[in-house]
């Protein structure tokens, strides 16, 4: 009996958390024993592992930030019909080699919807195919609220044309999707929720980094002022005799890290986002950053103390939805980035140092890679769907 294959598709388009996600996701997949295929069609994430995961690069797109969403390619260039074409060609050449039992599809068809042009025949494609793959969409536990009603609609119905199940990576006693999103109401059983996918970390042996403060942006597009807040309030903190780590992700710009680093001064470090970052959070005194998914879910997986300053220009709430349940559930310390500033940033970071850092933090489901992972190997060895 041949080994089921799972195609997983991601795109992230500013920061790296969709990618890092579907990628923890999917060695959850091969290490359970699937033959697992992770295509990514953003900028390539350099220093990541694999896990035994075979990883297929689209030609790169990416968006400018600041309320620009429009399409890019990796020189920065706006894409046209012909860039469409070839990569939906890319895309589907990759389908009709693999002909996977079941085709992960991350965020569509409640966000990315730039993508329609090579997700739709794609999903139209997997209906068609003999047999038919499992079509699962696989979503963070937020979603970006809809201010277009038509919008939301859009997505229900084609989630109920075209996907068997919608995994929801979230946890229902903490969040559930009909809070961000509710028209997924709709979808009825449908919905899964796996718990939050983050990856194992080991405490055995030495903890790199014990004591040290550890302030990180995601992939660095858009936490360039919670770092430089980070360092102007290190002197007002119980914690300014103790090492900062400012980790600056990726995809500052050169000139902004060379400015990090100038005010940055002793005890300081300033250096690109490190591969043990999660070992790291294991043994800080405290963790500052901003609300993203991945982050959080790795923050409370390593049970550490924490200050978030959730990301919310150009119109998102995502994170600040997150921030201020974690919050309000004791789990963090939010500033609201509208609030941020020296002062309100060192007042958080004093009052945090008063937090447990517990096993209360476990009640929060953090199984669901594993249990995504479980339901995948269980859909792809039942008889394919008609």
């Amino acid at each position: 009996m041949s080994t089921p294959r799972v195609m997983v598709y991601v795109q992230h388009l500013l920061g790296i958390g969709h990618f890092q996600r579907a990628l923890v996701l999917a060695r959850a997949c091969a290490a359970a024993g699937l033959e697992t295929h992770l295509v990514s069609g953003g900028l390539p994430v350099p220093g990541l592992a694999s896990g035994g995961v075979h990883l297929h690069q689209l030609a790169p797109a990416r968006c400018a930030g600041g309320g620009d969403w429009r399409l890019r390619n990796e020189t920065g260039a706006l894409v046209d019909d012909a860039w469409r074409d070839r990569r939906r060609e890319q895309l589907m050449a990759l389908f009709r080699t693999l002909r996977p039992a079941a085709l992960v599809v991350e965020l569509f068809p409640f966000g990315r919807r730039q993508m329609r042009y090579e997700l739709l025949p794609l999903l139209q494609a997997a209906q068609a195919a003999d047999p038919r793959p499992r079509l699962i969409c696989s979503v963070r536990d937020i979603l970006q609220s809809q201010t277009k009603p038509e919008r939301a609609q859009e997505a229900v119905t084609q989630a109920q044309t075209y996907f068997d199940d919608i995994l929801v990576h979230g946890d229902a006693d903490l969040i559930a999707l009909p809070e961000s999103f509710p028209a997924a109401a709709a979808l009825g059983e449908r919905l899964r929720y796996t718990g939050y996918v983050v990856e194992a970390v080991s405490e055995a042996g030495s903890v790199p980094g014990t004591g040290e403060v550890l302030v990180s942006a995601g992939g660095g597009a858009v936490g360039e002022a919670l770092l430089n807040a980070a360092i102007a309030a290190r002197p007002l903190t119980q914690l300014s005799g103790s090492v900062w780590r400012i980790l600056t992700g990726h995809n500052l710009d050169a000139k902004a890290l060379a400015d990090l680093r100038a005010r940055a001064g002793d005890d300081v470090i300033v250096e690109p986002a490190r591969a043990d970052f999660r070992q790291r959070l294991l043994g800080c005194a405290l963790s500052i950053s901003q609300a993203g998914y991945n982050t959080l879910a790795e923050t409370l997986a390593a049970r550490a103390r924490a200050v978030v300053v959730p990301y919310a220009k150009d119109g998102e709430t995502e994170q600040t939805l997150r921030a201020t349940r974690f919050a309000e559930l004791g789990l963090v310390r939010m500033v609201p980035e509208p609030e941020l500033s020296t002062r309100t940033l060192a007042e958080a970071v004093n009052a945090a140092l008063s937090d447990r850092g517990d096993d209360t933090r476990l009640a929060v489901n953090l199984s669901g890679a594993e249990a995504s992972a479980r339901y995948l190997v269980e859909r792809v060895r039942a008889p394919a769907p008609a």
